[in-house]
Protein backbone atom coordinates (compact mmCIF):
# COMPACT_ATOMS: atom_id res chain seq x y z
CA UNK A 1 0.00 0.00 0.00
CA UNK A 2 1.18 3.50 -0.76
CA UNK A 3 1.60 5.40 2.49
CA UNK A 4 -0.71 8.40 2.93
CA UNK A 5 0.99 11.58 1.82
CA UNK A 6 0.12 15.20 2.49
CA UNK A 7 1.56 17.67 -0.01
CA UNK A 8 1.93 21.43 0.38
CA UNK A 9 2.16 24.25 -2.12
CA UNK A 10 2.20 28.00 -1.48
CA UNK A 11 -1.61 28.17 -1.46
CA UNK A 12 -2.85 24.60 -1.06
CA UNK A 13 -2.81 21.53 1.10
CA UNK A 14 -3.27 18.24 -0.72
CA UNK A 15 -4.43 15.32 1.42
CA UNK A 16 -6.00 11.92 0.94
CA UNK A 17 -9.78 11.73 0.93
CA UNK A 18 -11.69 10.59 4.02
CA UNK A 19 -15.26 9.44 4.63
CA UNK A 20 -16.08 12.97 5.81
CA UNK A 21 -15.44 14.23 2.27
CA UNK A 22 -18.40 12.31 0.82
CA UNK A 23 -20.69 15.38 0.48
CA UNK A 24 -17.93 17.34 -1.26
CA UNK A 25 -17.10 14.54 -3.71
CA UNK A 26 -20.81 14.22 -4.45
CA UNK A 27 -21.05 17.99 -5.03
CA UNK A 28 -18.20 17.84 -7.54
CA UNK A 29 -19.01 14.59 -9.29
CA UNK A 30 -22.69 15.39 -9.70
CA UNK A 31 -22.17 18.98 -10.89
CA UNK A 32 -23.16 19.25 -14.59
CA UNK A 33 -20.21 21.51 -15.48
CA UNK A 34 -17.65 19.30 -13.70
CA UNK A 35 -18.87 16.01 -15.15
CA UNK A 36 -19.44 17.30 -18.68
CA UNK A 37 -16.07 15.88 -19.75
CA UNK A 38 -15.36 13.69 -16.75
CA UNK A 39 -15.63 9.92 -16.95
CA UNK A 40 -17.41 9.49 -13.61
CA UNK A 41 -20.60 10.98 -12.22
CA UNK A 42 -23.01 10.21 -9.40
CA UNK A 43 -26.64 10.97 -8.70
CA UNK A 44 -26.77 10.04 -4.99
CA UNK A 45 -24.54 10.24 -1.92
CA UNK A 46 -24.74 6.45 -1.63
CA UNK A 47 -23.41 5.99 -5.17
CA UNK A 48 -20.66 8.53 -4.51
CA UNK A 49 -19.30 6.34 -1.72
CA UNK A 50 -18.02 4.08 -4.53
CA UNK A 51 -15.61 6.87 -5.47
CA UNK A 52 -14.18 7.01 -1.93
CA UNK A 53 -13.84 3.21 -1.95
CA UNK A 54 -12.03 3.44 -5.29
CA UNK A 55 -9.63 6.11 -3.95
CA UNK A 56 -8.77 3.78 -1.05
CA UNK A 57 -8.49 0.65 -3.20
CA UNK A 58 -6.10 2.10 -5.80
CA UNK A 59 -3.88 3.37 -3.00
CA UNK A 60 -3.95 -0.04 -1.28
CA UNK A 61 -3.24 -1.82 -4.60
CA UNK A 62 -0.52 0.71 -5.48
CA UNK A 63 -2.22 1.48 -8.80
CA UNK A 64 -2.94 5.11 -8.00
CA UNK A 65 -3.27 7.88 -5.46
CA UNK A 66 -5.64 10.83 -5.23
CA UNK A 67 -5.63 14.01 -3.16
CA UNK A 68 -8.29 16.46 -2.06
CA UNK A 69 -7.16 19.99 -2.92
CA UNK A 70 -7.75 22.27 0.08
CA UNK A 71 -7.22 25.99 0.55
CA UNK A 72 -4.25 26.17 2.93
CA UNK A 73 -5.79 28.98 5.00
CA UNK A 74 -9.44 27.97 5.27
CA UNK A 75 -9.06 24.21 4.54
CA UNK A 76 -12.04 24.57 2.18
CA UNK A 77 -12.22 21.79 -0.39
CA UNK A 78 -11.75 22.99 -3.96
CA UNK A 79 -11.28 19.88 -6.08
CA UNK A 80 -9.22 16.74 -6.58
CA UNK A 81 -6.09 15.60 -8.38
CA UNK A 82 -4.40 12.27 -8.63
CA UNK A 83 -3.09 9.29 -10.53
CA UNK A 84 -4.63 6.03 -11.58
CA UNK A 85 -3.64 3.22 -13.94
CA UNK A 86 -0.19 3.43 -12.37
CA UNK A 87 2.30 0.91 -13.76
CA UNK A 88 5.49 0.47 -11.74
CA UNK A 89 7.10 -1.59 -14.51
CA UNK A 90 6.43 1.13 -17.09
CA UNK A 91 7.08 3.92 -14.55
CA UNK A 92 3.99 5.82 -15.67
CA UNK A 93 0.49 6.74 -14.55
CA UNK A 94 -2.55 8.59 -15.84
CA UNK A 95 -3.39 11.94 -14.25
CA UNK A 96 -6.89 13.14 -13.48
CA UNK A 97 -8.25 16.29 -11.87
CA UNK A 98 -11.40 18.30 -11.30
CA UNK A 99 -12.40 21.53 -9.57
CA UNK A 100 -15.70 23.04 -8.58
CA UNK A 101 -16.49 25.65 -11.29
CA UNK A 102 -16.12 28.65 -8.98
CA UNK A 103 -12.40 27.81 -8.75
CA UNK A 104 -11.71 27.43 -12.48
CA UNK A 105 -9.10 29.70 -14.04
CA UNK A 106 -7.25 30.48 -10.80
CA UNK A 107 -4.13 28.37 -11.44
CA UNK A 108 -5.12 25.81 -8.81
CA UNK A 109 -4.52 22.66 -10.86
CA UNK A 110 -1.23 24.00 -12.22
CA UNK A 111 0.07 24.62 -8.70
CA UNK A 112 -1.28 21.35 -7.29
CA UNK A 113 0.05 19.37 -10.26
CA UNK A 114 3.57 20.65 -9.62
CA UNK A 115 3.52 19.10 -6.13
CA UNK A 116 1.95 15.89 -7.42
CA UNK A 117 4.54 15.56 -10.21
CA UNK A 118 7.35 15.96 -7.67
CA UNK A 119 5.82 13.27 -5.47
CA UNK A 120 5.29 10.96 -8.44
CA UNK A 121 8.91 11.32 -9.52
CA UNK A 122 10.70 11.28 -6.16
CA UNK A 123 8.52 8.91 -4.12
CA UNK A 124 6.73 6.72 -6.66
CA UNK A 125 9.69 6.65 -9.08
CA UNK A 126 7.53 7.45 -12.07
CA UNK A 127 9.10 8.83 -15.24
CA UNK A 128 6.03 9.68 -17.33
CA UNK A 129 2.52 11.00 -16.78
CA UNK A 130 -0.24 10.48 -19.33
CA UNK A 131 -3.34 12.66 -19.71
CA UNK A 132 -6.39 11.42 -21.63
CA UNK A 133 -8.54 14.39 -22.58
CA UNK A 134 -11.88 14.33 -24.38
CA UNK A 135 -11.33 15.97 -27.76
CA UNK A 136 -14.09 18.51 -27.08
CA UNK A 137 -12.64 19.58 -23.70
CA UNK A 138 -10.74 22.70 -24.76
CA UNK A 139 -10.13 23.93 -21.19
CA UNK A 140 -8.36 20.72 -20.18
CA UNK A 141 -6.37 20.67 -23.42
CA UNK A 142 -5.15 24.21 -22.68
CA UNK A 143 -4.30 23.22 -19.13
CA UNK A 144 -2.28 20.12 -19.99
CA UNK A 145 -0.35 22.18 -22.53
CA UNK A 146 0.41 24.76 -19.78
CA UNK A 147 1.66 21.80 -17.70
CA UNK A 148 4.09 20.96 -20.53
CA UNK A 149 2.33 17.83 -21.70
CA UNK A 150 3.02 16.95 -25.33
CA UNK A 151 0.22 15.83 -27.65
CA UNK A 152 0.74 12.24 -28.86
CA UNK A 153 -2.36 11.12 -30.76
CA UNK A 154 -6.14 11.09 -30.95
CA UNK A 155 -8.14 7.93 -30.42
CA UNK A 156 -11.19 8.60 -32.58
CA UNK A 157 -14.60 7.44 -31.33
CA UNK A 158 -12.89 5.10 -28.88
CA UNK A 159 -15.43 5.25 -26.04
CA UNK A 160 -19.16 5.62 -25.59
CA UNK A 161 -20.43 8.27 -23.19
CA UNK A 162 -24.11 9.06 -22.76
CA UNK A 163 -24.84 6.81 -25.75
CA UNK A 164 -22.52 8.84 -28.01
CA UNK A 165 -19.02 8.05 -29.25
CA UNK A 166 -16.24 10.27 -27.92
CA UNK A 167 -12.65 10.73 -29.00
CA UNK A 168 -9.74 11.02 -26.58
CA UNK A 169 -6.54 12.96 -27.10
CA UNK A 170 -3.45 11.49 -25.46
CA UNK A 171 -0.82 13.78 -23.94
CA UNK A 172 2.41 12.78 -22.18
CA UNK A 173 4.79 14.52 -19.82
CA UNK A 174 8.23 13.27 -18.84
CA UNK A 175 8.74 14.03 -15.13
CA UNK A 176 12.20 12.50 -14.62
CA UNK A 177 15.20 11.96 -16.80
Amino acid sequence: MFAPATLHTDRFLLRQFSADDLPFVFEGLSHPEVIRYYGVNYSTLEETNNQLIWFREIQENETGMWWAICDKTTLSLLGAIGFNDLSKSDQKAEIGFWLLPEYWGLGIIKEAASAVFGYASKVLNLAKIVALVEAENNNSKKLVKKLDFIYQETLWNCEIKNDNPISLEIYEKIISE
